[in-house]
């Protein structure tokens, strides 16, 4: 392809390219715009490579009595185009010692770091590694990194980086609630905890991998949020899915006078878990109906009452929905007005989030150790926490702040008057 160089017009020093072969042109666009982008782009790569031997050799074709170095033929070269490397023919240059000399443009279109990138994003946007190859922009047969085992390699090279910052960021912010809960992936168990802020925006804090959601997982997961500056002083809004030893963790590390929400959507799940099918659809709505009550006394009673119809013919359901019943009613006792309500009765926000997880890592079919197990789950989280949204009944949340901390606003405020 022939390019012509010309200056712009006045006050503009940049350089116009003119394609001058038309037919050519017409051509490579045929074949889609991205081919004759890429065309285009290894065009000015090589006026790049001949800009910097002439910087070096001078002119091609005109004597040069002081020159320091002279062009020594070309030789195959990789350059990273396109979401691949592809091989072109690239010039030399030796000094008049014959020592060759680097070329500055070479080692710029060399660097991994927008394949190893290009690699990450296509893989997380749901391309298989083996089809990796079908989707580059532009290849030749000497094209490389198209291969499932090159394109895995760069995938775990991308996501060692992603993970380090992902999974060591600072959590100095104040959140108002965390959400921790558990995903499940071959034969590892991921906790996964969320945390909202005043301002009602979602992140992921923190990820853990165990082989079930044991005490011993969820005391390191909530550790370390600790260590990296979740202030267990604060009193906050913990919801889970109503483990135990998630429950346990909790108490152990930030007390066992913070207010811990159990969510109702799960209570409801393991109760119907007991119920004939016949059963299940009156017992679900009686129990909606009663934690949709905005009073906490009244909708204990009516659960309550529920319980005691329950106990002569289906035991095990009555005894299922009286364990741990008046932790499922806590955003009631603190009085979380309608809409954050609705949001904060269940773990349904990082539920949505373990679903995008769970999307991107349902492609992998054989999990071999956990190591493969948190990069893909954080993988997973890091597309979620793209799409996050705030919460619905953000502008609430000042009501939840004053029932949880305020005593601690009112304290402070006194002290203030006192100094």
């Amino acid at each position: 392809m022939q390019v012509y160089h010309g200056e712009a017009g006045k006050g503009n020093n940049k350089t116009i390219e003119i394609i001058k072969d038309y037919e050519q042109l017409e051509m490579i666009a045929n074949e889609g715009l991205l081919t004759l982008s890429i065309e285009l782009g290894i065009t000015v790569m090589k006026q790049m490579f001949e800009a910097d031997v002439a910087a070096h050799a001078g002119p091609k074709g005109k004597h040069h009595s002081q020159r320091e170095a002279y062009r020594h033929g070309k030789e195959k070269t990789k350059v990273v185009l396109g979401g691949a490397k592809l091989s072109i023919d690239r010039p030399r240059v030796r000094s008049i010692d014959g020592k060759e000399i680097p070329l500055s443009s070479l080692a710029m279109f060399q660097k991994d770091d927008p394949l190893t990138q290009a690699v990450l994003r296509r893989v997380l946007q749901g391309v298989s590694m083996r089809a990796y190859g079908r989707t580059i922009d532009y290849k030749d047969e000497e094209s490389e990194c198209v291969s499932k085992s090159e394109v895995n390699r760069r995938f775990i090279q991308g996501m060692e980086c992603e993970m380090e910052t992902f999974l060591t960021r600072r959590l100095d912010e104040d959140y108002i609630a965390v959400l921790i809960d558990g995903l499940q992936v071959g034969e590892w168990t991921v906790i996964a905890a969320m945390g909202i802020v005043n301002t009602g925006e979602k992140k992921v804090l923190g990820l853990m991998d165990g082989a079930t959601e044991n005490s011993t997982v969820c005391k390191s997961l909530l550790g370390n949020l600790v260590d990296r500056g979740l202030d267990p002083a604060v009193r906050r809004l913990y919801i889970i899915d109503g483990s135990k030893a998630l429950r346990r963790s909790i108490k152990d590390i930030f007390g066992d006078a913070v207010p811990v929400q159990r969510c109702q959507v799960h209570k409801k799940r393991n109760v119907l878990g007991h119920l004939p099918e016949s059963e299940r659809a009156n017992i679900s709505k009686q129990m909606t109906l009663a934690y949709r009550e905005f009073d906490e006394d009244i909708a204990l009673k009516k659960l309550n009452l529920l319980a005691d119809n329950l106990e002569y013919r289906y035991p095990s359901a009555a005894a299922s929905l009286r364990e741990g019943l008046e932790e499922t009613l806590t955003v009631h006792r603190l009085k979380v007005p309608g809409l954050l309500r609705m949001t904060l009765c269940s773990t349904n926000c990082i539920e949505s989030a373990n679903s995008v997880a769970r999307q991107t890592i349902s492609r992998v079919k054989n999990w071999q150790n956990g190591t493969q197990v948190i990069r893909w789950v954080t993988a997973g989280f890091l597309q979620a926490e793209r799409g996050f949204i705030r919460i619905k009944g953000y502008r609430q949340l000042p009501f939840l702040i004053n029932a949880i901390r305020g005593d601690e606003l009112l304290q402070t405020k006194s002290c203030a008057q006192v100094s």
